[in-house]
């Protein structure tokens, strides 16, 4: 038996608020089906999916969904299956499911997917009941069959980050690199030298006594520098006006 969707408060983001804002290059640019008539906007719509979703913008051979590329560009399926199978592919499961907790999937696939950060941490709580009942790709499917995802992209548009003011840019955001991770991976390397075995560590260290040994000055032999001989050869002048020898 699966749990419905926990309730929780939406917060004032500011992509729930209407904006005035003048076009700038932080403006995400929109890629929809309808605007993509010639093969290669397409292609373009496609990577465009791939940044989103992935978070490469180098997409790797190894990361291509051709199956999904294909009904695409024959217009098979919908951009919304699109992303609902990039979303649902081993190497997004490989990239971010297994190796992120459930609160930190939740993050990064709301903004991958809806566009925005979660609300707050009930939403997170609530949605990690979600994977946790009904599975990662259960709660895919409770993100691209939402009124917010329909309202917001419909059909037919490639998901975007709604409405940038600061910090990067979502799809720019690597999954491996949250503080769950880091923090993680920082505790496993240096675990020899942590705080909490640092009088064991000093005490296993061997330290050698220096011996002292006296050093008289009138023992000390200076060696003799001085030239024996005597120059030999045509003297050579620096001054630039002296007139050398012609052969």
């Amino acid at each position: 038996m699966s749990i419905p969707l926990l309730q929780y408060k939406p917060s004032s983001q500011n992509q729930r608020v209407p904006g005035y804002e003048v076009p700038n290059e932080d403006t995400p640019r929109i890629y929809r089906l309808e605007d993509s008539p010639t093969e290669s906007e397409i292609k373009e719509l496609i990577w465009a999916g791939y940044r989103q979703i992935f978070s490469e913008h180098e997409n790797l051979q190894f990361h291509r969904q051709k199956n999904l590329e294909s009904q695409l560009k024959n217009r098979a399926i919908t951009v919304r299956d699109f992303i609902r199978g990039l979303a649902k592919s081993e190497a997004y499961r490989r990239l971010v499911v297994e190796t992120n907790s459930n609160y930190r999937i939740v993050e990064i696939t709301l903004k991958r997917i809806l566009g925005r950060a979660p609300y707050n941490k009930d939403e997170e709580i609530a949605w990690s009941i979600t994977i946790a009942t009904k599975g990662f790709s259960g709660f895919v499917d409770a993100l691209v069959d939402s009124e917010e995802y329909q309202i917001n992209f419909g059909d037919n548009t490639v998901p975007y980050q709604r409405r940038r003011f600061k910090d990067r840019p979502f799809n720019l955001v690597t999954p491996r690199y949250g503080d769950y991770w880091r923090d993680k991976q920082e505790t496993e390397r240096y675990k020899w030298g942590d705080i909490n075995n640092f009088l064991d560590m000093a005490k296993s260290i061997d330290i050698k006594t220096v011996s002292y040994t006296p050093v008289s000055t009138a023992n000390i032999q200076i060696p003799d520098t001085t030239r024996q001989e005597k120059p030999r050869g045509i003297p050579v002048s620096i001054s630039p006006s002296a007139s050398f020898p012609v052969r």
